[in-house]
């Protein structure tokens, strides 16, 4: 199982790259100092799995300026990876590693494998260069999640760790202003937090 701030699990997983339409295998010691945003979906070939697939490559750049790289992981091989991205419009231009836990083994030892269904819950895992886990969001299946939302945890995420005992108040995001906590302040932050 996993614990936000403890070390994130290591992982090796068979990916397909898009960009250079071939098939390999990616290991997390190979992104050590690179943020790390995996998105677990239920599977290719769905509903809401392509939007938000697509919501993120439309965002991609971004992530990549924070020095992150984003892996879509699924319980499909990365044959069906391939033939989806070949056949749904949407997902047209995608450059991120789209990972195959096909064995579901990744995502049971997450906590996050619905045995019933024999797929990964709808999941995202953030993770720090040093690979300590930062951030996770699970939602229920029937709802997609928003690319901005992750961006903007990683750059409140980013922020924190460049800037040392400051802190994010709710909704911050590059142009709003952080906190530093002191007990002076203490019940008195609505002087400084400003809610837009």
């Amino acid at each position: 199982m996993f614990q936000v701030d403890q070390k994130f699990p290591h992982f090796s997983l068979e990916v397909y790259w898009p960009g250079k339409d071939e098939v390999g295998r990616l290991a997390s010691k190979n992104l050590i100092g690179k943020w790390i945003i995996l998105l677990f979906y239920p599977a290719d070939f769905t509903f809401v799995c392509p939007t938000e697939l697509a919501d993120l490559n439309h965002l991609y750049q971004e992530f990549k300026k924070l020095k992150a790289e984003i892996v879509a992981v699924s319980t499909d091989t990365v044959y069906t990876h391939k033939a989806w991205l070949e056949v749904e419009k949407l997902l047209t231009g995608v450059k991120y590693p789209m990972a195959a836990d096909h064995n579901g083994n990744f995502s049971k030892e997450l906590g996050i494998y619905n045995e019933e269904k024999g797929m990964a819950q709808r999941a995202t895992f953030i993770i720090d260069p040093e690979g300590v886990l930062r951030a996770v969001d699970i939602v229920s299946g029937s709802i997609g999640r928003s690319a901005d939302e992750a961006l903007r945890k990683l750059r409140a995420l980013d922020f924190v760790s460049k800037n040392p005992g400051k802190v994010c108040p709710a909704n911050w995001d590059k142009d709003k202003t952080a906190l530093t906590p002191s007990i002076k302040k203490a019940g008195k932050v609505y002087k400084e937090y400003e809610k837009k």
